[in-house]
């Protein structure tokens, strides 16, 4: 029902490698555009519960962001762009720590969560004090972002590419 209780169960979970949920529940976006696809789990076993399963729809979510970043890290060497060095995240589902560690292992980025995770908001309160002359410009608000944690990934990058190549299987 809430972030702070994925996060629990997430970490009760047992460990269960080859359990994927894709969550096509609408088709699949960038970089598949497949819209017809849809949702399913794949590699469910008898010892897989609740915990077990909710981990792995974190871990799709992981993965779906990493499929986004892969593209757009080919789209930026073609285009002779810098590396990104790390993701800025928000939303609530940030406030569960366990998915932000976990989506920094299996991109292998630096993920940052600001103070203030309801950017949405944030940002069109912003926009609307930059239209009253509250606010300079573009840069004026961006310094006011603050960093509230930074999750370092601690995954080694054969562990972090076999998952993936699992997810990859599984989508």
């Amino acid at each position: 029902a809430t972030a702070a209780e994925s996060e629990a169960m997430a970490k009760r979970a047992k460990a269960a490698d080859g359990l994927y949920v894709v969550p096509a529940f609408t088709g699949l976006g960038a970089p598949y555009w497949q819209p017809d696809a849809r949702g399913a789990i794949f590699g469910l076993t008898r010892d897989a519960g609740a915990p077990e399963i909710v981990r792995a729809a974190l871990d799709g979510v992981c993965y779906q962001t990493r499929d986004l970043l892969e593209a757009m890290r080919r789209d930026m060497a073609l285009a002779g762009l810098a590396k990104l060095r790390a993701l800025k995240v928000d939303g609530g589902m940030v406030s569960n720590d366990w998915f932000c560690q976990r989506l920094a292992d299996l991109t292998g980025l630096p993920v940052d969560r600001p103070k203030v995770t309801e950017t949405t908001a944030l940002g069109a309160a912003y926009l609307a004090g930059l239209g009253a002359g509250l606010f300079r410009n573009e840069k004026d608000i961006a310094a006011r972002w603050a960093l509230d944690r930074r999750f370092t990934p601690v995954m080694k990058t054969p562990e972090r590419d076999r998952l993936y190549a699992g997810w990859k299987a599984a989508v």
